[in-house]
C-alpha cells in the first residue's frame, strides 16, 4: 500500500515523500538531494523539518512521523520505520504545538496553533488516564536536544543503507548519543536489543546444527 504525501508547490523541487506500508516495519521513502534541514521547535527538545510536507519530527536520537493517524520511529531518517502505539509515545514529541504539523490532519484545524494537539481528546479517556500530565510539563525542565546525526547528509539515494544491522553500525561508529528519555529508551531496546538476542540465538543454533553433522560424520 502505497500513499503518496502531497508536496507544496514551493517545495516540490526540492523534495518528493511517498509513504509505503509493509511488515514488519514500515518503509519511508523521501527523495531529497540531500538530508533534510531540520529546525529546533522553540522550547522544546524537538527538531521538525520546515522543508517537507509531512510530520517528521527528530527526538533523542530518533526520527518521528505522524501519519494516517499513527506514530512511527526510527534511528535513519529515510527508515525503516516501526509503529509506535499511542501510550509509548514521548511526551515531549506529544508537546509539540500544532503549528509545526507541516501536514496537519483535518481535526487538528480546530485546534490552536501554539498549543500541542489534543491528544487526550483524540485518543480517549483510557489514553488519558495512561498518559495523565503529558500536557503539564515545565519548559524550562525540558532537557538539552539531542545532537543531530548529521553524518547521515553522506547517504543519500542509492548509497542509503537499508538494512537496520548495517544502518546500526553506522550509527555505532559516527553517533555515540544514546536515548536518555526512558520511553525512548524501551523503544530502542525493543527494536535493537532484542533483535541482537533474536539473531545470538539463530547463530547458537547453526553452530549446534555444524557440531551435530560432524559428530555424524565422525561416526561413519
Amino acid at each position: 500500500l502505497v500513499m503518496g504525501v502531497l508536496m507544496s508547490p514551493l517545495a516540490a523541487s526540492a523534495a518528493q515523500v511517498s509513504i509505503a506500508i509493509g511488515t514488519p516495519h514500515v518503509s519511508i521513502g523521501i527523495n531529497v538531494p540531500s538530508y533534510p534541514r531540520l529546525v529546533r521547535v522553540p522550547g522544546h527538545p524537538v527538531y521538525y523539518a520546515p522543508g517537507l510536507q509531512a510530520n517528521f519530527f527528530f527526538y533523542d536520537g530518533l526520527y518521528w512521523v505522524f501519519h494516517a493517524d499513527n506514530w512511527y520511529a526510527s534511528s535513519w531518517y529515510n527508515g525503516p520505520w516501526w509503529f509506535v502505539e499511542p501510550y509509548a509515545v514521548p511526551v515531549y514529541i506529544l508537546r509539540v504545538p500544532v503549528r509545526y504539523y507541516r501536514q496537519p490532519p483535518s481535526y487538528f484545524r480546530s485546534w490552536q496553533p501554539n498549543t500541542p494537539p489534543r491528544w487526550d481528546d483524540h485518543w480517549g479517556h483510557n489514553w488519558e488516564q495512561n498518559r495523565s500530565g503529558w500536557d503539564k510539563g515545565d519548559r524550562r525542565a525540558a532537557p538539552a536536544p539531542a545532537p543531530l546525526p548529521s553524518y547521515q547528509r553522506q547517504y543519500s539515494r542509492d548509497e542509503y543503507p537499508r538494512q537496520m544491522e548495517r544502518q546500526r553500525e553506522i550509527n555505532q561508529e559516527r553517533y555515540r548519543y544514546q536515548p536518555r528519555d526512558p520511553v525512548v529508551q524501551k523503544q530502542y531496546q525493543e527494536r535493537y536489543e532484542k533483535r541482537d538476542q533474536g539473531q545470538q540465538r539463530g547463530r547458537g543454533g547453526d553452530q549446534r546444527q555444524d557440531q551435530r553433522q560432524d559428530r555424524d560424520q565422525q561416526r561413519r
